[in-house]
């Protein structure tokens, strides 16, 4: 038996071996349809391994990224590489990133490792356009979204396992329990997601009459939201959790039952913030931060209300200095540590980072970068406007990258950029993918009833 696995996985191996050997050599002739076939396959591989880990490493789905576009450029074709960048969707993730490259030129007084790591952190948009293209041709987006629900779903388990016995986690930190990796920002961030996207499944998959579809799904939300309610959540998800749910609702119910619908979330949402100390001390905390003085001394816990306030006081007015151009690719640091000199308490504190994505963008680029910030999203959102399940899972991440960045630099943020790239672009890949089967079809359609007349 022992040596019958032996023999089947030496010939395994050697397979992948010639498929391997196939796929890096074969430009021309008969094999080529297979290579080809192989290459995309390869790419297929390595984004799974990215949705995959996630939720786990940013190390190791940033050398995924890397892997991908190195996997991707030989099965690049110049016409369907030109037909998907002349599309907003796709080409104004490359302008934002144009833009941050040659805004790194004018950050004069900015030391270049300081340009260099604020250019570093809009990098991954460049594989936007790259899963467009990919999953325009490829039938794998779903396991795409399959493995990266999934993988949540495992460190779901941990979470709560972790709640129970702290020392399990790979990263104990005072505040973070029941985050066992990471941080509670991302680990909020991607639990909030899947949770809506299964709960909107649970309705179409109940609109189709496939009932235990909706409830396996429906249980497995439940537990997500549970995580968030009774373990830990960041607080920037009290925010956009009613939005996505709205969006939710709107999509799947009545104008009766959307009504009911937002009552009965509301008196949910109260019930649970009177039996989750978890909610309760996160909620309660906002209104003692606000109250904080600018000058204040900053205790053990730092007020980061206040602080946002005082980010972005400050941020405008960095904004009112340079409004066309900006002040450059990574000067936001070194803006507010000249600001801060002779300050105290809150006034005081230095951050690359101003929380609010559309102010970090206007005081690097300006006008400019605001612009093109918001041409994006709106462009990505007009993307997913279509009614399919995939579009709708597009359309939450885009919404929860929006609503996320009016607290946070979301698009700039490690793991919710990435999140962000890897379902718009998976997703919308796809919806490409659908749309251009739909006009195949359509003219197939006139061109019989054309040859008819």
């Amino acid at each position: 038996m022992l040596i019958l696995l032996i023999l089947k996985l030496n010939n395994a191996i050697s397979q992948l071996a010639a498929e391997a050997y196939l796929a890096c050599t074969t430009w021309s002739g008969p094999d080529l349809a297979r290579a080809e076939t192989l290459r995309s396959r390869n790419v297929d591989i390595a984004v799974l391994g990215l949705a995959a880990a996630l939720p786990w490493s940013t190390s190791a789905t940033s050398i995924l990224g890397i892997v991908i576009l190195f996997l991707f450029w030989p099965t690049i074709r110049s016409e369907r590489l030109f037909a998907v960048v002349s599309q907003p969707a796709a080409a104004l993730p490359i302008a934002l990133l144009a833009l941050a490259a040659i805004g790194t030129a004018w950050a004069t007084a900015v030391p270049w490792l300081e340009r260099l790591g604020a250019l570093d952190k809009t990098m991954k948009l460049l594989l936007l356009p790259v899963l467009l293209l990919h999953f325009q041709q490829s039938r794998s987006a779903i396991w795409t979204f399959v493995a990266f629900v999934g993988s949540n779903l495992i460190l779901l388990g941990y979470s709560f396992l972790t709640c129970v016995v702290p020392s399990l986690a790979v990263v104990e930190k005072v505040g973070y329990a029941g985050v066992p990796v990471r941080n509670y920002i991302d680990q909020s961030q991607g639990f909030a997601f899947v949770a809506i996207a299964l709960a909107g499944l649970a309705f179409e998959a109940a609109s189709r009459q496939r009932r235990y579809f909706a409830a396996g799904f429906g249980a497995a939300a439940g537990l997500f939201f549970a995580n968030l309610a009774f373990v830990n959540v960041a607080r920037t998800a009290f925010f956009y959790i009613p939005v996505m749910l709205v969006l939710v609702m709107v999509r799947y119910l009545s104008r009766r039952e959307l009504i009911a619908g937002l009552i009965g979330v509301a008196i949910i949402c109260g019930g649970l913030w009177q039996i989750s100390p978890n909610l309760h001390r996160k909620a309660s905390t906002i209104f003692t931060e606000l109250a904080v003085q600018r000058d204040a001394p900053i205790g053990v816990n730092e007020p980061s209300a206040a602080m946002r306030l005082e980010f972005w006081r400050k941020s405008l007015r960095f904004f009112e200095i340079a409004p066309l151009i900006g002040h450059g690719t990574g000067a936001i640091r070194d803006l507010f540590q000249q600001d801060a000199i002779g300050q105290t308490g809150v006034s005081a504190v230095v951050v690359s980072n101003p929380h609010n994505q559309t102010l970090a963008a206007g005081i690097q680029w300006g006008s400019a970068g605001i612009i093109i910030l918001w041409a994006m999203w709106i462009a990505h959102l007009r993307l997913f406007c279509i009614s399919t399940p995939v579009a709708w899972i597009g359309m939450l991440a885009t919404v929860q990258n929006i609503a996320s960045s009016i607290f946070n630099s979301h698009l700039m943020d490690t793991y919710e950029s990435w999140l962000y790239v890897l379902a718009v672009g998976t997703a919308g890949g796809e919806v490409l993918r659908i749309q251009s089967g739909t006009d195949v079809r359509k003219t197939a359609s006139s061109l019989g009833a054309t040859q008819l007349q």
